[in-house]
C-alpha cells in the first residue's frame, strides 16, 4: 500500500525518480532515448519496507514516459516485474521487450 506522505519527484539534473524519507533515498534511474526511457537501476532502502515506494517509482515513470510521448524499456528487474504482472501496461512498453513481459 503506498504511503500517502511520500512524494515522488523527478530529479532531472541525476535523472533519476526519488522519494525521500529522512536521510534514506529510494530511487530509479533513468536515460532519455530517441524513442524511449530507460530504467535501468531501482534503489529502495529497507527503511521504505511495505510502504509500496518501489511500485511509486515505476508509477511516477510510466506517467512521465507517457506524458512525453515515449515508450519505456525496463531493464531493472524491479520495473520489468512489476509491468510483468501487469498486462494493462505491457503497451507502454518497447516493443523491442515486449517479448519478456509475457506471463505463464
Amino acid at each position: 500500500m503506498a504511503d500517502e506522505t511520500l512524494q515522488v519527484i523527478n530529479n532531472e539534473a541525476a535523472h533519476r525518480f526519488e522519494v525521500r524519507l529522512g536521510d534514506e533515498v529510494a530511487f530509479a534511474e533513468y536515460r532519455r532515448e530517441p524513442d524511449a526511457i530507460v530504467f535501468p537501476h531501482t534503489v529502495v532502502p529497507p527503511a521504505f519496507s511495505g510502504r509500496g515506494v518501489g511500485g511509486m517509482l515505476v508509477q511516477a515513470g510510466l506517467a512521465w514516459a507517457q506524458e512525453l510521448g515515449l515508450l519505456v524499456k525496463p531493464t531493472c528487474p524491479f520495473f520489468h516485474a512489476y509491468i510483468a504482472k501487469r498486462p494493462e501496461l505491457h503497451d507502454r512498453v518497447h516493443p523491442s521487450m515486449r517479448e519478456g513481459l509475457k506471463t505463464p
